[in-house]
Order: C-alpha cells, then sequence, then structure tokens
C-alpha cells in the first residue's frame, strides 16, 4: 500500500515528461522515437489531470510536431484508475487500474483490450517522478514505450 500512498502523493508535483517509443520486432507500425513537454497538473479531491503538451520526433526524422494529450489519474485507498481523455472528459477511455507490486511499483490489475491490442503497464517510483513503462501487443502492434515524469 506504502506505493500507492506514495505515488499520490508525486502525482500533483509532477511538471514534466520524456517519453521514447520501441517498436519491437511484430510492429507493423514502425512507431518509434522521442517526445518530450511539460504537464500543466489539475487536481480536484481524488482526480489529477495531466495535460500534456510538447512535441513527438519520429526515429529518422529531423522535424518534430507537436502533441498532446490528457491522462486522468482516480486516486482510491487501494488502486489508481487511469484513464485516457483524448476525446475529453466525458468519452475518457478507461485504461486499467493500477496495484501496488512492491514498495516502489505499481502494475495494471488487468490488461487493457481495445480491439485486438493489449495494453498494459508498470509504474516505477523515482526519487523525482517516476516511469511509467506500455507495452502494446496486437496483430500488428508491438511497442513498448517508456515515460519518464519528473517533478
Amino acid at each position: 500500500m506504502t506505493a500507492i500512498i506514495r505515488f499520490r502523493e508525486l502525482l500533483p508535483r509532477v511538471e514534466r515528461f520524456l517519453f521514447t517509443a520501441h517498436a519491437g520486432p511484430g510492429s507493423r507500425t514502425g512507431w518509434q522515437g522521442r517526445g518530450e513537454g511539460r504537464l500543466a497538473v489539475q487536481c480536484h479531491d481524488s482526480t489529477i489531470r495531466f495535460h500534456e503538451s510538447g512535441s513527438f520526433t519520429l526515429a529518422g526524422q529531423a522535424q518534430s510536431v507537436p502533441m498532446r494529450n490528457v491522462y486522468r489519474w482516480e486516486c482510491r485507498a487501494d488502486r489508481i484508475s487511469l484513464f485516457h481523455e483524448r476525446r475529453g472528459p466525458d468519452a475518457a477511455v478507461h485504461l486499467f487500474d493500477l496495484i501496488a507490486e512492491g514498495e516502489e511499483t505499481l502494475i495494471n490489475a488487468t490488461v487493457h483490450q481495445c480491439a485486438a491490442d493489449a495494453y498494459s503497464g508498470k509504474i516505477v517510483l523515482r526519487p523525482d517522478g517516476f516511469d511509467l513503462q506500455w507495452r502494446i501487443l496486437g496483430p500488428r502492434k508491438d511497442e513498448r514505450i517508456l515515460y519518464h515524469y519528473r517533478t
């Protein structure tokens, strides 16, 4: 339970992110690259929203493109629910619930299934933030995305 408490206390203090996307051997998308940006964090009761804005550079390209994302974290005593609000808060997609795996880690309680693609996640707490490891597997997808969220 300590990991959940620490994570809840950390979420409102996060200010920036960096991520790398890697396509595995089974990927047909070839989605690889690097993104970075800032966060506008919005807190209301036990809900925290990350409004991400930054840029993404596809591997092998010199020019970056702007990117935006909104993630909603709903904090409960025994879990953190993660939602993606790309189409707004009323059409949020529940990705999965994160539960404590150890003192420094949280993992998805179940895999999020989106059509034929399975999404899973793991959070590793760091002294200055946390890392969110995404794994996406499907008929055309074999991706790993590693986010570094920092205070």
